[in-house]
């Protein structure tokens, strides 16, 4: 009979960051970069609703693998879409409510939380808290987000986005 070991879920995150990097084949030098949140500039990403902002913290998401802090205001919705990369997910404040296109339970991801969806794979996403904060990672380029409707057929971000009160960035 095994016994649990919480110890290792708390690993999962970090390792899961490195892994992915070397993975990448992304040299470590010497420099260490990093900022905390209150230093970050956040902006509008074309295409997201406009209740959630970015900072990109590592890569650039046209050109390569890429790091991006997402901040959503409560009820903010990123309505039924895919990604033409891998995303992963990692919240660090609030709880957010995944579901998966292809069926099986939605997720509630709570701080500390982590949930990959592979390529293509149509899903949302939707703060149910107060607010919430995400790190994305996208393991290729382009990250994109091309949402779809009811049938899976694509549609613009401005029509996916009504259907949900919400409006696409420019």
């Amino acid at each position: 009979m095994s016994k649990r070991q919480p110890w290792r879920k708390m690993l999962a995150v970090p390792l899961i960051l490195c892994g992915a990097f070397f993975a990448q084949g992304e040299a470590i030098s010497g420099d260490v970069a990093g900022q905390n949140v209150a230093e970050m500039k956040f902006g509008m990403f074309p295409g997201f609703p406009t209740c959630s902002t970015g900072s990109v913290q590592n890569g650039d998401p046209m050109k390569s693998p890429s790091i991006i802090l997402v901040k959503t205001a409560k009820g903010c919705s990123f309505p039924w879409h895919w990604h033409t990369p891998n995303e992963h997910l990692m919240m660090v404040t609030g709880v957010a409510r995944l579901e998966m296109k292809d069926g099986g339970k939605p997720l509630m991801l709570r701080t500390g939380g982590y949930a990959l969806m592979p390529a293509k794979h149509v899903h949302q996403f939707r703060c149910v808290s107060s607010s919430c904060a995400v790190y994305l990672y996208s393991d290729a380029a382009p990250f994109d987000i091309h949402y779809v409707d009811e049938q899976g057929t694509e549609i613009s971000p401005d029509d996916a986005l009504k259907a949900v009160k919400e409006t696409a960035a420019k």
